[in-house]
């Protein structure tokens, strides 16, 4: 392998074909072929020197795939250029869509080196309401994984905006928040558990999505968390109610055990009874298993799953 400080890098981009051949599979082949020829460091340099003057965006998003096995840090500069478009704006409608593409895999590229340096580049496209919403959201992503908390502020924003046209950017932002684990992000989650009306009722995922951050966060004896997850018990979406039973189970509440239990007796879906007893399950013992069994308030495909949970677990533990 060649270890050469003095590449000339037009030269080799144009012996592979980028300025002129137009098969993908041709292109991308001689490209792959560097890895034979060139060290790490100069395969490196010569991916960013192709990702800055590829025009085709099916070869750029290649190009990104290439860089991002290696997350050099010199690859960042070059990603952000992209993510911003200051090669310029696309004009023709027919590769436009696929340079939104483009910009979303930067986005995520970039937050797998988790480099806070990039933050205020992310910010910028998140703030922009003006920006495609599927590069917000990617910005939102990766302003969660980064994990800086300079970014904060600016995620709850978009969180607390019920103006927001996508709601898919909010949900976006709630999970970035709960990957941040500040608790400045509590109240403005829990105001989403809370909301029964407007957007919340037709996408009831934005408040599975809050359930989980809070959940992931942690909450402690938080009591308005704890009404809310209770509230949340009695959602029309099922799934919503099964998050919420998660969350209490791994809650520091002492109410937490007897309000999941009145959830099992009473809730109408199956699904949501047989969540409700594996939670109780792993918040005591085999006791919840064997009253659920013997008593006939209990419907008989929840003592079924009992049974099954019986046989599964509880001779592991005999074991050890």
């Amino acid at each position: 392998m060649e270890d050469n400080t003095n590449l000339d890098f037009k030269l080799i981009a144009e012996d592979c074909g980028l300025f002129s051949e137009t098969d993908y599979n041709v292109l991308t082949s001689r490209i792959d072929a560097l890895k034979d020829k060139y060290c790490e460091r100069d395969l490196i340099k010569i991916y960013n020197y192709m990702l800055l003057n590829a025009q085709n965006p099916d070869i750029i998003m290649y190009l990104i795939h290439c860089v991002d096995m290696y997350r050099d840090s010199s690859s960042l500069e070059v990603l952000v250029d992209i993510l911003l478009l200051k090669n310029g704006s696309v004009e023709d409608e027919a590769t436009k869509e696929k340079f939104i593409n483009v910009r979303v895999m930067c986005a995520k590229a970039i937050a797998n080196q988790k480099n806070t340096n990039v933050v205020s580049s992310l910010l910028y496209c998140l703030n922009n309401k003006h920006e495609n919403y599927k590069v917000r959201l990617a910005c939102a992503d990766a302003l969660g994984r980064i994990g800086d908390r300079f970014a904060v502020a600016p995620l709850i924003d978009v969180v607390k905006d019920e103006g927001e046209k996508s709601v898919y950017l909010r949900e976006s932002a709630v999970s970035a928040l709960g990957l941040l684990g500040d608790t400045r992000a509590v109240d403005p989650l829990v105001s989403i558990i809370e909301t029964k009306q407007g957007i919340m009722d037709k996408f009831s995922f934005l408040k599975e999505r809050a359930i989980e951050a809070i959940t992931r966060m942690g909450f402690g004896g938080n009591e308005r968390v704890f009404k809310a997850l209770k509230t949340s018990l009695s959602d029309e979406s099922s799934q919503v109610r099964i998050n919420a039973i998660e969350a209490l189970m791994d809650s520091d509440n002492p109410r937490a055990f007897d309000t999941i239990k009145e959830c099992m007796l009473n809730d109408t879906d199956e699904e949501v009874k047989k969540n409700a007893l594996i939670a109780l399950y792993n918040m005591s013992d085999r006791s919840i298993l064997d009253e659920v069994i013997k008593s006939p308030k209990y419907s008989d495909s929840l003592k079924m799953e009992a049974v099954e949970i019986l046989d599964e677990y509880e001779p592991e533990k005999e074991n050890n």
